[in-house]
């Protein structure tokens, strides 16, 4: 039984209802993240040398420029854009075309009914197929804020991992990204679908304007982006501490991440928390307004709706 509402001149479902969920995943996720760089290059800094950046998220933004200059807090902007229009595509219309699947399975009456439960599985599936293509781009990104002079941005920093690591160097922090990424987006979705779902049981949703509906989705962003981000930060922080630098010869992913979760106690898993809090909540409000804002333009208003 479909559950996808759309209007008249749109396609119910198909590909091309999904590539329009994946276009606006796309841009309200590169957008976003390319947004914070500042704030994610300074959380990156606290991670990785919290002695020297120790003065908190303004201190932290006044050490970076005072040492390198301003341009160095847009380190990174490259994967960062680029990983994340391709993770926004396939987390966003993933999500939609899992929550699809599971209506087909079931029946729309019991999805609804087990509505967490479909929320959760299908925002876990699109975020790892999601991670796959990230991986990569991320791991670029933190060589290149972590070491300044590893190369010249995103195809200088990404060529000289190919070439001196191979395949492997890039998804070394595959586990890490998974156990950080599948939690905070199941989070993000969840949270975001119960908070909405709150308001409207409120408001008749038909009855509002375009910007209501937008500050609706800013609001219950945030609320879903700070319980994210504290559900994932302690895998946040061991993604940064592996992409950092190369292991020792031999030594294996699960073996060097045991080791930094050991050095890195309860207490450094949530080194820079305070920035992650602002950057993660201000993003996720960000997305879900643009994504709902592209949608509108791009007549994909409806999506799969199983909320009561």
């Amino acid at each position: 039984m479909a559950a996808i509402t759309a209007p008249k001149d749109q396609p119910k479902s198909g590909l091309a209802l999904y590539s329009r969920f994946a276009f606006a995943g796309a841009v309200c996720c590169s957008v976003t993240h390319g947004a914070v760089t500042p704030l994610d290059v300074v959380k990156t800094r606290i991670q990785l040398d919290p002695v020297t950046y120790n003065r908190g998220m303004i201190g932290g933004f006044r050490q970076v420029i005072q040492n390198e200059g301003a341009g160095a807090l847009l380190t990174g902007l490259g994967p960062t854009a680029a990983g994340y229009f391709l993770q926004g595509a396939l987390k966003f219309g993933g999500y939609e075309f899992f929550k699809q699947q599971a209506i087909n399975q079931v029946g729309l009456e019991a999805a609804t009914n087990n509505r967490t439960a479909v929320y959760l599985a299908s925002s876990a599936c699109a975020e790892f197929m999601a991670d796959i293509a990230l991986c990569p781009l991320e791991a670029t990104r933190i060589r290149l804020v972590s070491q300044p002079s590893f190369a010249n941005g995103l195809f200088g920093g990404f060529s000289r991992i190919m070439k001196e690591e191979g395949i492997a160097g890039f998804y070394s922090g595959f586990g890490p990204i998974l156990f950080k990424q599948v939690p905070y987006t199941m989070a993000k979705f969840v949270v975001f679908e119960k908070v909405s779902e709150a308001v409207y049981a409120q408001v008749d949703k038909n009855s509002l304007s375009d910007g209501a509906k937008t500050g609706i989705n800013l609001g219950s962003g945030l609320v879903a982006g700070l319980a994210a981000a504290v559900v994932s930060q302690p895998a946040d922080t061991m993604l940064s501490k592996i992409n950092k630098t190369q292991g020792a010869p031999g030594e294996g992913t699960i073996s060097r991440l045991i080791k930094i979760g050991k050095e890195l106690g309860l207490r450094g898993s949530y080194s820079g928390i305070g920035a992650r809090l602002f950057m993660v909540g201000s993003l996720t409000a960000g997305q879900f307004a643009i994504y709902g804002d592209i949608k509108r333009v791009l007549g994909a208003t409806g999506g799969v709706e199983i909320g009561k």
